[in-house]
């Protein structure tokens, strides 16, 4: 099917409540729409702020997976319109802080329900487990951060189908743990945050097909050997020894030990088949060397983010350089001489993250030289753009002209950075670069009105910039462009950037003032204000207020400039003029004669 005429019916079919109640009649037509259109419907009501608990009985026989993740105003209604659903496979409550244990009831008995997301709903406790035991299909289960006890986790141990038990956040206990091993089937355990110690990890090993298992935050500081193990979680955990030693090495694939402090690292990995390891985060960890690396060859995602690694650690890294896909190295003591060690041992780097490092613009030649990165972060470095000293000097060469032989480079971050709009122009050139992130009060119009030549731009962030309404206005976005991050940008105003938006639909602009405004409108488009429709479209048609449900009231809310006497405002406005006449950017004339 066409996906265009899809998208237009979509449209039609979205554009108002009175549209709704046009087609809600056909039930027996909806009955008989594929399960991927009646889905696509169903979440495109729910964005639009147009779906109702009565509307859901229309999709009971077309949806089987629903998705209500962060829906605050989800309650028991809601609940027993869903327990129609005969063909629901997923089900998503995450977030929904109304859903308690009585609400769950409605859902018992569902024959294919396979799926159930109640991450922080903390209103279910030990009651809503006992519900949950009523629907035997389940076989994956996301509880953490609930009410529940270890009392309730006890109660688990009837749904014999489970292969993914998410328990994060919940005090779960040895002893509780020690039930759950009559769970044959689960292959993921979620159990960070609990109270499980090392003789509760004891029962781990009757978990036979158990391959991802989260410890994060735990007293648990060696493990029995567990064979089919390939991901594992310890972050914030003290390590002794990963695995207690019986003459077997575990194959992981996956290893995060972010923020974990290791004793003594030989000892940690001993009993560690490194030859398999793809994925390592040492992250914030307590680690101050690296001498182990060499001996993890095959690792392509190496997080060391946070960790005392410097340029004498560097040497470490290009011993595993050769295989490396995503290197994360922000907030080290790395600094360019180091990265200069580094170039040339990583031809297949992909990610390179050096935020808030002492990077400086010496470190971008090194980076040319490493020819497959799509992504590069320099947020809160010493970047400045440019390759001579006085950046005063009309002949200076902007140093991202170094980057131009990247022929795959997608992102870019230069947030807080002291780049300024001139040395932005090699940018011009980046045929993939879809992905820009600008953070500087060096950057005024003429940024916009040279970035709108990236005909490859997708998402463009310009934070706390001098941009104003005038260079919104004749700002030109690439066609591909959905976001436009002006966050900071104070000297704008309101109705320039709804004026843009308006002009510019398919882009979701980003700014202090339009938060606000959408908090207002939402505030007064609740579902909840949409509880009864019938009424409302019987109101208007006997003559009443024909307001559409989703625009917004701004009688209701308070001008907060009735809190000052109109000196202090004059005075406001003078001091932000005298502010922004020190950091204004002369524009290009063509933006100074379009204004």
């Amino acid at each position: 099917m066409d996906s265009q005429l899809v998208e237009m019916c979509m449209e039609s079919a979205t554009e108002s409540l009175y549209a709704v109640e046009a087609w809600r009649r056909q039930r027996r037509t909806l009955e008989m729409m594929p399960s991927h259109l009646a889905e696509a419907l169903l979440h495109r009501l729910l964005r639009c702020r147009l779906l109702f608990p009565s509307l859901l009985e229309v999709f009971k026989f077309c949806v089987d997976r629903i998705d209500l993740r962060g829906e605050s105003y989800v309650d028991a209604e809601w609940m027993a319109y869903i327990g129609g659903f005969e063909h629901l496979h997923s089900l998503n409550l995450s977030d929904c802080n109304k859903i308690n244990s009585s609400a769950i009831w409605a859902i018992t008995g569902m024959t294919n329900l396979k799926e159930l997301d109640l991450s922080r709903c903390s209103k279910i406790s030990d009651a809503g487990v006992r519900h949950l035991t009523a629907i035997p299909s389940l076989e994956k289960l996301w509880i953490p951060e609930t009410g529940v006890t270890a009392d309730g986790v006890i109660l688990l141990t009837s749904l014999t189908n489970l292969s993914l038990l998410d328990l994060g956040g919940l005090p779960v206990s040895d002893s509780a743990l020690c039930n759950l091993k009559v769970l044959r089937k689960l292959q993921h355990l979620d159990i960070w945050g609990s109270e499980v110690s090392n003789k509760g990890a004891s029962h781990l090993k009757w978990f036979l097909k158990l391959s991802s298992l989260n410890l994060a935050w735990t007293k648990v500081t060696m493990l029995p050997g567990l064979p089919s193990l390939a991901c594992l979680n310890m972050s914030n955990c003290t390590i002794h020894s990963i695995f207690e030693g019986e003459g077997y090495k575990a194959l992981l694939t996956k290893l995060i030990l972010s923020g974990a402090t290791i004793k003594d690292v030989s000892e940690a990995f001993l009993h560690l088949e490194t030859s398999s390891l793809s994925h390592l985060d040492l992250s914030n960890s307590s680690l101050n060397s690296f001498c182990f690396l060499p001996y993890m060859r095959m690792i392509s995602d190496l997080d060391l983010s946070g960790t005392s690694a410097g340029d004498g650690s560097v040497e470490h890294i290009a011993f595993v350089g050769q295989n490396l896909r995503h290197l994360n190295l922000s907030r080290t003591k790395l600094s360019s001489a180091g990265l200069g060690t580094l170039a040339g041992f990583v031809p297949n780097l992909e990610t390179l993250l050096l935020s808030y490092t002492a990077i400086d613009d010496s470190a971008i030649p090194f980076m040319s030289i490493m020819p497959l990165l799509k992504y590069i972060n320099m947020s809160g470095t010493n970047i400045r753009g440019i390759s001579n000293e006085m950046d005063s000097d009309p002949n200076c060469i902007s140093s991202l002209s170094g980057l131009s032989c990247l022929e795959h480079l997608e992102s870019l971050d230069l947030e807080e950075t002291r780049i300024k709009d001139s040395a932005l122009a090699p940018l011009l050139s980046f045929r993939k670069l879809s992905h820009l992130f600008l953070r500087s009060g060096s950057l005024a119009d003429t940024t916009l009105h040279q970035l709108s030549s990236i005909t490859s731009l997708v998402t463009l962030g310009i934070r706390d910039g001098v941009l104003t309404n005038t260079g919104l206005d004749v700002f030109n976005p690439p066609p591909p462009m959905k976001i436009l991050d002006l966050r900071g940008c104070w000297l704008m105003t309101e109705d320039a950037l709804l004026s843009f938006q308006q002009r510019h639909p398919q882009i979701e602009v980003r700014h202090d003032l339009l938060s606000i405004a959408l908090v207002k409108r939402l505030s007064v488009s609740s579902p909840l204000s949409q509880a009864t429709p019938r009424a409302k479209l019987y109101k208007n048609k006997k003559g009443g207020s024909s307001t559409s449900p989703l625009r917004s009231n701004r009688d209701s809310f308070l001008d907060q400039r009735l809190k000052y006497t109109n000196e202090e405002l004059l005075a406001m406005r003078f001091d932000s003029a005298s502010i922004s006449s020190d950091n204004v950017v002369q524009i290009p004339d063509e933006l100074a004669n379009d204004g």
